[in-house]
């Protein structure tokens, strides 16, 4: 009889371990800078000019519009569907972090945080100049994300939940990563000006009943840690594209609005030879007085 039920519990059970053990679930949301700029179905083509830059600058800032393609999972555990999209409050909360790197730059106005609502999926330049309209803007810097999540089911889950229970062992294997992408474009002229990516991988557990509770905080944490490194990688690139105009001044007309006196991405080089001068004719007085 025992025998009997040795077996019989055995063919109940393998399949489910088999099932379970071999389970990879995954779930992908993405917004896609170059679907937003240049959709297929565009009837005329981009066509980049000189930037023309106007100091101060007038900034806007905003997540372009998620995908469609985007995928939810499936909790088999309770029935429960979930998706690694932020909310409007978090992604106004993300761009705060970006728009911080613009504020401290004496040759930007002010920065505009634009709401998603406002930009729509493929709209463009034509979307973007109704935008510059609304707000004011010259050029706005349009930011990205790629997320993906990957649940490994392994045996570890099923056995525990069949002997002790799902809430006290983490069986659950949860791999997020992240990918952010901030690309400043000057609108008049539909050219790109610099860009800025971010990454985070965040690894952890979960028991299979709060599974789709852990996966969404792991999406967040993974955006946050994501946009951390996006902000570092950003700092450099302002600093590389204020040096690239120095450099090469032929890249972008630059020009002050009325009223304003700063000197911008290439007032610093004047400033400098003007104090050099300044100190050159201060030595030879004090040489002569000597």
């Amino acid at each position: 009889m025992k025998s009997v039920y040795k077996k019989l519990c055995l063919l109940i059970l393998c399949p489910l371990l088999v099932l379970t053990g071999c389970a990879t679930r995954q779930v992908h949301n993405k917004s896609s800078v170059i679907e937003y700029l240049y959709p297929a179905s565009a009837e005329t083509k981009v066509s980049p000019s000189t930037p023309h830059l106007e100091l101060p600058l007038t900034v806007g800032i905003a997540f372009v519009p998620q995908n469609n393609t985007s995928s939810k999972g499936h909790d088999f555990w309770t029935g429960v569907s979930h998706s690694s999209s932020i909310s409007e409050a978090q992604k106004s909360g993300l761009l705060e972090k970006v728009a911080d790197n613009f504020r401290a730059l004496e040759f930007v106005d002010k920065i505009e945080v634009i709401p998603s609502a406002y930009l729509t999926p493929g709209g463009s330049f034509t979307n973007l100049k109704q935008i510059q309209t609304m707000y004011g803007i010259d050029v706005i810097a349009l930011v990205s994300y790629d997320q993906v999540q990957f649940t490994d089911e392994g045996a570890l889950s099923l056995s525990y939940w069949t002997i002790v229970g799902a809430y006290i062992i983490s069986g659950e294997k949860n791999d997020t990563n992240t990918l952010m992408d901030t690309v400043v474009y000057d609108i008049a002229s539909q050219k790109m000006l610099f860009r800025a990516p971010g990454t985070s991988s965040v690894k952890g557990k979960a028991t299979p009943v709060n599974l789709s509770e852990a996966l969404r905080k792991d999406s967040l944490t993974g955006f946050e840690q994501a946009a951390d490194n996006m902000v570092v990688n950003l700092k450099t690139q302002l600093d590389k594209f204020q040096q690239s105009l120095k450099a090469d001044p032929t890249q972008a007309k630059i020009t002050h609005k009325a009223g304003y006196s700063g000197g911008g991405a290439l007032g610093t080089m004047p400033i400098l030879i003007l104090l050099l001068v300044s100190l050159f004719c201060l030595a030879r007085k004090f040489k002569k007085a000597i």
